[in-house]
């Protein structure tokens, strides 16, 4: 008798159990690398096909066209010296992530857990982490690529993409705790207050190729007189043929 009912409890609770769950105790939502709208993962080369003279040579010293730089940020430009960065150990301020996204650079973009995107940056031998719903801790230290908070922007998708059919969005990243650096390698400067947010989209051609475009929208009031925002454009590479990792430079 007792036998037969503990059998009886039992199959009153797991019965029970799926009642709670839709009542009160919703399952965990998927992880963002199950809902991404698109596979932002591989490797890609910057295509140049705007401010080329900016962006593949350096330019000369206190030259900050094209960029809202305020009073004080013209000062700064004017001032200078990639002998003193190299002396001070600060010939990375043109690699930083206020900056790096307008370089010749390769990118090596992975899922480091299903929770983090790690972007590979060939030029400088940077590393991007992008984090999707952890902000940053309290302790975090200001840094070159600074603390990024990631999250995906699926239309009408609310905290997850449909179940079936095509899947569209968006990535977001905002990133602080930035390092003071360079919007360009001659010096154009940004501040450690400064704030970094991007829009990853990706986009296709008609004969397969695939492209990421990247909004990036940098405000900083110490050194801008408006917020600086540019588009750049990557093309899909199949593999890793031209990735040439290199140090810092400050010229």
């Amino acid at each position: 008798m007792m036998r037969r009912r503990l059998i009886a409890a039992a199959l009153l609770v797991s019965a029970a159990a799926p009642l709670a769950a839709q009542r009160g105790n919703p399952p965990p939502p998927p992880a963002p690398q199950a809902v991404a709208p698109f596979d932002i993962t591989g490797y890609w080369v910057a295509l140049i096909s705007d401010e080329w003279r900016y962006r593949m040579l350096t330019p000369a010293k206190g030259n900050a066209d094209y960029v809202p730089a305020n009073a004080e940020g013209l000062r700064v430009t004017r001032e200078w010296d990639p002998a003193k960065d190299e002396a001070a150990g600060e010939q990375c301020k043109g690699y930083g992530a206020g900056g790096i996204m307008r370089l010749p650079v390769r990118l090596h973009i992975t899922w480091q857990d299903d929770r983090t995107l790690k972007i590979d940056i060939d030029a400088g031998t940077q590393s991007r982490v992008l984090h999707f719903g952890t902000p940053a801790p309290a302790s975090a230290e200001n840094s070159w690529q600074g603390y990024s908070v990631a999250d995906w922007q699926i239309p009408g998708g609310g905290r997850g993409a449909p179940a079936q059919g095509p899947r569209f969005g968006q990535l977001r990243v905002v990133t602080n705790h930035l390092r003071p650096g360079y919007l360009r390698k001659n010096g154009v400067p940004y501040g450690a207050n400064a704030v970094l947010t991007e829009y990853f989209s990706r986009l296709a051609d008609d004969d397969g190729s695939q492209y990421l475009a990247v909004t990036s929208i940098l405000d900083d009031p110490q050194y801008l007189a408006q917020p600086w925002v540019r588009t750049s454009q990557f093309r899909r590479q199949p593999d890793a043929k031209g990735w040439n990792p290199t140090p810092c430079s400050a010229r």
